[in-house]
């Protein structure tokens, strides 16, 4: 945990679920630059007396620091959600000082004050400025943030595209602010989310079928070679079981399973609502026979999943979280995947040789099998005894 100081008071801030590395803030500069510019430190402050709309905010800190102007806040990530809940609580304000939105949920009807922390993804970005454009007008404060390397000439390009002109502002220890003045325009601008295409012919049982991506979802415009050589290496099963899809992304990994095993049941579950919607569209296209055997839920790995009910967790785990390359979150869906597993039950996990999974799996389940590999990927087996 760490202490952000500020003009609005201090406030303890910590990710969700916390991590033991100091350096693993839940802020960084930009999010310090934004505040300082609603405080008014490069002119006058910022009226945040109407409705403020936070988009994008990694763990919480913005509007855990704002909660005193009521400000709505949506986010993709539920990690996010858990994390402003926290933060909120650990600061001592009361949950209902914040609005928490999701990119799934119906946004405010009206934005006076849109604060946007630039994401990763530009398709996430384009997705979100197209559904808040219609409550954005001429008095609407925008303001954009983000580290220089996350603003790209493409990023302000499409702010002003969606909203209207747009500039930015000075690098201050390696951040920037976007500064946007919304306009009318003449029709709305057309949101080109979710994208959908045909899957390749050498992937087993999906070969061919449809898959639906919404925005911000991993590859979101053509199969990712790592998913490609899990779906040519998947288990070939039979039988009633429970199998999970973690970390499912566009699902297409357990609408194979579902698909090869008609007697399945499958779970699919992720952090991300963008990727939850995902999986439930190209479940839905690939019609399967039953497709009540199916179970989508958002949230963090397999917290609420009961020990000992799952037969199979099928997995392609993130080694990023933002900007930070880490194992944490792959090391928290091995730990999750071994405690949700009946006895005899199975992960079998895909990615890059690189990453050592195998070392992991080894010390956690006592065992480890090579199942597939080429120069690049490895799918590896491990069996909870």
């Amino acid at each position: 945990m760490n202490r952000l100081t500020t003009s609005r008071g201090e406030f303890d801030l910590a990710r969700f679920p916390e991590h033991s590395r100091q350096e693993l803030r839940a802020w960084d500069a930009a999010d310090e630059y934004l505040l300082r510019h609603l405080d008014g430190t490069d002119g006058e402050p910022l009226d945040l007396s109407g409705t403020v709309v936070v988009v994008g905010d990694r763990w919480g800190a913005l509007v855990t620091t704002l909660a005193a102007h009521r400000p709505v806040q949506i986010t993709d990530s539920f990690l996010t959600q858990e994390a402003t809940r926290a933060n909120l609580t650990r600061n001592g304000i009361g949950q209902d000082a914040v609005q928490l939105l999701s990119t799934r949920d119906t946004p405010p009807g009206r934005i006076d004050v849109l604060l946007v922390r630039v994401p990763k993804s530009l398709a996430l970005l384009e997705d979100e400025l197209c559904r808040l454009a219609p409550a954005v007008h001429p008095g609407t404060v925008v303001v954009g943030t983000g580290m220089v390397t996350e603003i790209h000439t493409s990023t302000l390009r499409l702010f002003e595209r969606v909203l209207g002109p747009t500039r930015t502002s000075l690098a201050v220890r390696k951040a920037r602010l976007i500064f946007c003045t919304p306009e009318p325009r003449p029709a709305p601008v057309v949101n080109p989310w979710p994208l959908s295409y045909p899957l390749p012919g050498d992937v087993g049982v999906v070969s061919g079928l449809t898959v639906v991506n919404h925005a911000g979802v991993f590859c979101a415009d053509r199969l990712d070679i790592g998913t490609r050589f899990f779906l040519r290496n998947l288990p070939e099963r039979k039988g009633p079981e429970h199998v999970v899809d973690l970390g499912c992304g566009n699902g297409v990994v357990g609408l194979a399973a579902a698909l090869a095993n008609e007697e399945a049941r499958v779970t699919f579950v992720d952090e991300s609502h963008q990727a939850i919607a995902s999986a439930k569209a190209t479940f839905l296209a690939g019609g399967v026979p039953s497709p009540d055997r199916a179970e989508f839920l958002v949230g963090d790995c397999l917290s609420g999943t009961p020990a000992g009910s799952v037969d199979l967790v099928l997995n392609n785990p993130p080694f990023h979280s933002h900007r930070a390359t880490t194992d944490a979150t792959a090391w928290r869906m091995f730990t999750g995947a071994r405690a949700a597993l009946r006895r005899g039950g199975e992960l079998w996990v895909v990615g890059n040789r690189h990453l050592g999974y195998h070392v992991k799996l080894r010390r956690l389940f006592g065992n480890c099998e090579v199942v597939a590999s080429d120069p690049k990927f490895v799918v590896l087996r491990a069996a909870k005894r």
